[in-house]
């Protein structure tokens, strides 16, 4: 009788707190800029802690088709968080620089889409996560082209 009455406190506390587990919210990022369909987009969600120090708390990769992607983060708790997006074009699950002068060649964005010179900042792509599920939509940068095509004719000059 003794471990029947056990075994059911035991089974009861296990239900009870699965019930109690906190779902989050969805995360839903659309891009309609990506530059083409090669390669994929590649999206990580961070904290302060992690921002530009390696991956995510958590990551997601997306086929493109016809320049968009619609990726989804499921289960965020609430909290401060940011998102980084880069097209990788060749599929190498890296960032690629000119060599010469160390610009970005592959399109790249944040959450909130900060026009900014230099690395992307955690305080100006953070957004915070409360109750309901978010929709976001984040633009490439694609202005490192530009820069990296007027930096080449300089030099060939």
């Amino acid at each position: 009788m003794k471990n029947l009455i056990l075994t059911l406190a035991l089974v009861l506390t296990s239900v009870f707190s699965f019930a109690q587990e906190d779902k989050g919210i969805t995360i839903t990022v659309i891009i309609d800029n990506v530059k083409n369909d090669t390669g994929k987009v590649m999206l990580s969600l961070h904290t302060s802690e992690t921002f530009m120090k390696g991956k995510g708390i958590k990551d997601v990769e997306t086929k493109i088709q016809d320049g968009k992607i619609t990726a989804t983060f499921e289960n965020v708790l609430p909290g401060d968080y940011a998102i980084m997006a880069l097209h990788d074009e060749n599929e190498n699950q890296k960032m690629d620089f000119n060599k010469e002068n160390g610009m970005p060649l592959e399109s790249y964005g944040t959450s909130n889409n900060p026009m900014a010179f230099g690395p992307p900042q955690y305080d100006d792509a953070k957004f915070k996560a409360e109750e309901k599920d978010l929709e976001l939509s984040i633009r490439l940068n694609k202005q490192h082209q530009s820069i990296n095509q007027s930096i080449n004719q300089s030099i060939n000059q």
